[in-house]
């Protein structure tokens, strides 16, 4: 009797889990997916050890929306387009991985870098100069990445700055960018002409940032098919400065629920 009991107790723990984790899996896959900045190419919109959840909704489903990519459809159902400014995360038409950038450009797009300015169809972006970032010059997150800095070489612990600009869109969207030093590689790029079904993507932190600028032929992620967008990034629900989360000293309560613009 004992022996049945305890076999009874056994099987219920292993359904109770099995039902969690089959849970846990549709919940993934058709609402939230959760996402760790894992580098500074968002600054200062999105910082390092910054955790969110993904809105899978927001765009529709895919074969990427499920787990290794494994959703049994092609194309994209319930398809809701994106627009100009949304913080998306995206499968790496390459390399598999997820990256998070802004789109700047929606199909049929001419998009070019002049001087560190962004053009769209021709017609460059309004900036408008802010007070520059500041952040202390340590080693940031699990992957203990140093910041770049406009004032380099600094010291650990010293104030890193770089210079902050908002700009605006054509629609109107409004966010915050950042830039390093003038004159790199991606400050003057070719037009690219944004294909039809896909979508040009920046990072906020300009010159920190590996994104469309740059062709896939060359390390980049070149422009990315709407099939491959997970969904929108729209709030930092936690965020830690710290090699590991429980350093609860590291926690940056600022950051709780901030919506991301």
């Amino acid at each position: 009797m004992a022996a049945a009991a305890k076999k009874d107790g056994i099987w219920e723990t292993v359904k109770t889990i099995v039902y969690a984790l089959l849970i846990a899996g549709v919940f993934r896959t058709l609402f939230f997916q959760p996402f760790w900045i894992p580098s500074g190419s968002m600054k200062d919109t999105l910082l390092i050890g910054d955790f969110l959840f993904v809105n899978k909704m927001a765009y529709g489903y895919s074969r990427h929306s499920c787990p290794f990519s494994m959703c049994p459809f092609e194309g994209r159902i319930f398809a809701r387009e994106p627009e100009r400014g949304d913080v998306v995360v995206f499968r790496h038409p390459v390399e598999g991985t997820d990256f998070i950038k802004r789109i700047v450009g929606l199909p049929g797009d001419r998009v070019q870098m002049i001087g560190g300015v962004l053009h769209i169809n021709g017609t460059p972006v309004e900036m408008t100069p802010e007070p520059p970032f500041e952040e202390v010059f340590e080693r940031q997150g699990p992957q203990q990445l140093p910041p770049r800095c406009s004032n380099a070489p600094v010291g650990e612990g010293g104030v890193c700055i770089k210079e902050r600009f908002t700009e605006t869109l054509p629609n109107g969207v409004s966010h915050s960018i950042l830039n390093i030093a003038d004159g790199s590689r991606a400050d003057d790029t070719p037009e690219y002409v944004v294909p039809e079904g896909h979508y040009f993507v920046m990072g906020d932190n300009r010159d920190n940032s590996v994104d469309s600028r740059f062709p896939q032929s060359v390390g980049g992620v070149g422009f990315v098919p709407f099939e491959n967008i997970l969904g929108r990034a729209d709030r930092v629900m936690f965020s830690s400065a710290g090699r590991r989360m429980v350093y609860f000293w590291t926690w940056r309560a600022d950051r709780f629920f901030r919506a991301i613009e």
